[in-house]
């Protein structure tokens, strides 16, 4: 699968350096609805997992 949001190599950086994050907390410019949408896709693709157990906000980490 590919990432075709502009902010993905930035985010999946910030996830190797880090345990967690947020779509609110997103670097590369990402707006919040799009933060949600590369996350949802990551989950797809099996790179992260979802952490929190909630509908509303989310956290996603390796």
């Amino acid at each position: 699968g590919k990432l075709r949001a502009k902010g993905a190599p930035a985010v999946v950086a910030a996830l190797c350096g880090t345990d967690a994050l947020t779509p609110a907390r997103l670097p590369g410019g990402l707006s919040d609805r799009a933060g949600r949408r590369l996350f949802e896709r990551l989950v797809r693709l099996g790179a992260v997992r979802e952490l929190s157990g909630r509908d509303t906000f989310r956290i996603y980490g390796i």
